[in-house]
């Protein structure tokens, strides 16, 4: 059974139309935010490489290399840690 120009054309056509459609299904469907609310702190699970914010100075100062938060530490909002107790960080 041979298939003419025109209708390779078209099933050609519908193939790719179907291949776009789904390449933007999926990258669309990958990201996910996930709300958190501030008063529930948060256990860090494996793998997690990220800045942090020292205290130097009394002014909080994003760090300039990543760290390894080790799985299982606890990540609480601002308003669980009390300013006056935290302690000062001295500059490296």
């Amino acid at each position: 059974m041979l298939i003419s120009l025109h209708g390779l054309r078209f099933l050609l056509t519908v193939i790719l139309f179907c291949c776009a459609v789904l390449a933007l299904a999926f990258a669309f469907g990958c990201s996910r935010a996930v709300f958190i609310p501030e008063s529930s702190p948060i256990r860090v699970g494996p793998n997690c490489k990220t800045k942090v914010y020292l205290l130097i100075n009394g002014e909080w100062t994003l760090s300039d290399n990543s760290v390894v938060i080790p799985e299982g530490w606890y990540c609480v909002p601002p308003r669980f840690v009390d300013e006056d107790e935290s302690k000062e960080v001295s500059p490296s």
